[in-house]
């Protein structure tokens, strides 16, 4: 993904990140450098550590940031990875996630 100055994005077909393409962690990483602190992110049951880095570089930014918890999870790998990394505020059950992020959007509103 690459952003321009107008706020649009477009896919480009640089080499992969984190063995993806297009990659969370990009999308995070540019909502980090953007929002900082008014953005809100989730990230949700799968599988490897793609988007882990850009969650902790969104909270590291100010940013609310939510993981699934492991026992709504299918696949506990990216939450957990992100958890590690340091990037989720709070870990959620999936059907808890939706209402946060309205919770947490309706502050910057």
């Amino acid at each position: 993904l690459e952003n321009w100055p107008d706020g649009r994005i477009r896919l480009v077909a640089d080499d992969p990140v984190s063995g993806h393409r297009p990659s969370v962690d990009i999308l995070f990483r540019s909502v980090a450098l953007t929002a900082k602190s008014k953005a809100v992110a989730a990230i949700l049951t799968g599988m490897g550590r793609d988007g882990a880095r850009g969650l902790a570089m969104m909270r590291a930014a100010g940013a609310h940031t939510i993981g699934q918890d492991r026992d709504s999870c299918v696949v506990y790998g990216m939450p957990k990875a992100a958890m590690e990394a340091g990037g989720v505020v709070e870990e959620l059950t999936l059907d808890a996630i939706a209402p946060a992020l309205l919770k947490a959007t309706s502050r910057h509103g």
